[in-house]
């Protein structure tokens, strides 16, 4: 009988908001167990059965991230600026206009000074090199090492953002 087939569907939905938010009492209490949401999220991952289907998910949620982060760089590499060329030679957009436009290539928008507008793109070259080294990466079995550089990476970018908003 399959692990899962064992748990409730509170306890099911406990390990995946565990692993969404990291918290375990947020998670207890994101997952119905209103009433001492702290002890109960310590007895649940005392249990041999939660933690395995916690591991199980995260696996799974390691995968899809290395999936993800490919489809991503596919679309940097290969996306297309016509959305961005428009939004450069419109006169006015409406704000529900710009929400429907593919700009996802776009890594960052200035308006200096009235007028103008500085687009800045993504670095196509440097997608394709990701793409290269994520297929290089999982025909050799190194996903865990990619996972971890791009955590790493993206834990650094909302570092420098932050501090950017700061300054």
């Amino acid at each position: 009988m399959n692990d899962s087939k064992k748990l409730k569907k509170k306890e099911l939905i406990f390990c995946h908001q565990y692993l969404k938010t990291g918290n375990p009492k947020e998670a207890a209490i994101l997952s119905g167990y209103g009433s001492s949401p702290e002890i109960k999220a310590m007895w649940l991952l005392s249990r041999p059965e939660i933690c395995k289907k916690i591991d199980e998910l995260y696996s799974e949620k390691k995968r899809n991230f290395i999936y993800r982060a490919a489809i991503g760089y596919e679309r940097l590499a290969f996306g297309s600026i016509s959305d961005a060329i428009r939004l450069i030679f419109s006169e006015k957009l409406n704000f529900g206009e710009i929400e429907k436009m593919n700009l996802f290539n776009i890594a960052e928008i200035k308006k200096p000074r009235e007028g103008s507008l500085e687009i800045k793109f993504f670095d196509r070259l440097r997608a394709l090199e990701k793409l290269e080294q994520i297929d290089t990466e999982e025909s050799s079995g190194k996903n865990l090492q990619f996972y971890t550089a791009l955590e790493n990476s993206i834990q650094n970018l909302n570092k420098n953002f932050q501090n950017q908003e700061n300054s």
